[in-house]
């Protein structure tokens, strides 16, 4: 039996042509109130990015339609995305117990499903995404696909707005998708709650180094040329923040780990292209729409001229923080309380010390 909650099952979702549609439900009527509590800033709407007294960072409209855009441009196999999948999925390998139901939120969707080889002791997934296509795309894949023993439902539907029962999930997995995300803290919590007791959060993001070149040059060139700079590439989260954000959601045993990839292009053209295909290209909600054809030549020169190769290429850093966490449960290991140690560390000296030999 799936796990959508009454008040999304009522209304706000329909299904068309096999795929489960969600229209956006207002914060204030969603069933779990938690998640307004800490989440909201007291500043009245205005347009400065807030609306409702909540801040806004990211275009959700047109990053769906970026998303759209994505699942036409994007081949078969991206051997970038494939291995931070593969990165993902390894961890897994390292928990001995299964998770039957199963929520994968946005991202690189179908590598997931392509690459999960039986990983987890998954039985049921749930595919979310807010775009359309995208879920299209993806249930189009799984249907041309000889391994179909997953069982799968797909939801169109807004990663900020989960429509899923408190403690329904054994797994919330994502892969490159939260990081578009305006309320990262407040969609954590619903993951949180949405899972149950003992139930994991396996994430992966960009971290805040990722294509720290482009950022380099695209300031440079718009220095020169315009006379000022405006944020061309959107804010990603350091490594210092996820663990702060595990805590923050109420996540047990948080663990983060980072990886870092040097991708190289023939241009720097191809390597917008290759944004393109992945969906992550900019959607800030102030950005700048125009972007001058002098800017964008200065910034591919600067860019080559920086940091190219001998061959002519240009590398482009990709920086993936993966975040784990645990809801929290009584059979979880807790630290000892402050104080109860009964063995003192020069005790261990004495015991298990090697005294230094001199040659």
């Amino acid at each position: 039996m799936w796990v959508l909650s009454e008040l999304a099952a009522r209304q706000p979702l329909w299904r068309h042509n096999g795929i489960y549609h969600r229209r956006h439900l207002r914060s204030n009527s969603f069933p779990f109130p938690l998640w307004l509590s800490s989440l909201m800033s007291t500043g009245a709407s205005g347009g400065d990015g807030s609306e409702g007294g909540k801040f806004k960072i990211f275009d959700r409209l047109l990053k769906r339609k970026q998303r759209d855009r994505a699942a036409w441009l994007m081949g078969p196999r991206d051997n970038f995305i494939d291995t931070v999948t593969e990165n993902l999925l390894d961890r897994l390998e390292d928990c001995k117990r299964d998770f039957p139901m199963a929520l994968c939120l946005g991202g690189s969707m179908d590598p997931i499903r392509r690459l999960l080889h039986g990983r987890g002791g998954i039985e049921k997934m749930i595919m979310m995404d807010m775009s359309h296509d995208m879920i299209k795309r993806c249930r189009e894949m799984q249907e041309n696909s000889s391994d179909s023993k997953l069982e799968t439902l797909y939801v169109v539907g807004d990663e900020e707005f989960l429509p899923v029962k408190q403690r329904s999930l054994d797994l919330v997995i994502s892969c490159l998708g939260l990081h578009w995300v305006n309320d990262l803290p407040g969609t954590m919590i619903q993951c949180r709650m949405a899972l149950k007791p003992d139930g994991l959060f396996l994430v992966s993001i960009l971290g805040g180094e990722t294509l720290r070149e482009l950022r380099i040059a695209c300031t440079v060139a718009q220095m020169e040329r315009e006379g000022g700079i405006s944020p061309r590439i959107s804010p990603l989260a350091q490594v210092r923040d996820a663990g702060n954000l595990l805590t923050r959601a109420g996540l047990a045993l948080p663990a983060v780990d980072v990886d870092e990839f040097t991708i190289r292009y023939g241009s720097a053209l191809e390597l917008i292209e290759h944004l393109r295909s992945m969906g992550e290209t900019n959607a800030l909600l102030q950005r700048n729409q125009i972007l001058k054809k002098e800017t964008a030549l200065a910034t591919a020169s600067i860019y080559q001229s920086m940091f190219g190769g001998e061959d002519g290429s240009i590398p482009a850093t990709f920086q993936v923080i993966y975040m784990t966490g645990w809801a929290p449960d009584p059979s979880q290991q807790k630290p000892k309380r402050r104080g109860s140690a009964n063995v003192s560390f020069e005790d261990l000296q004495r015991e298990f010390g090697t005294s230094q030999q001199t040659p």
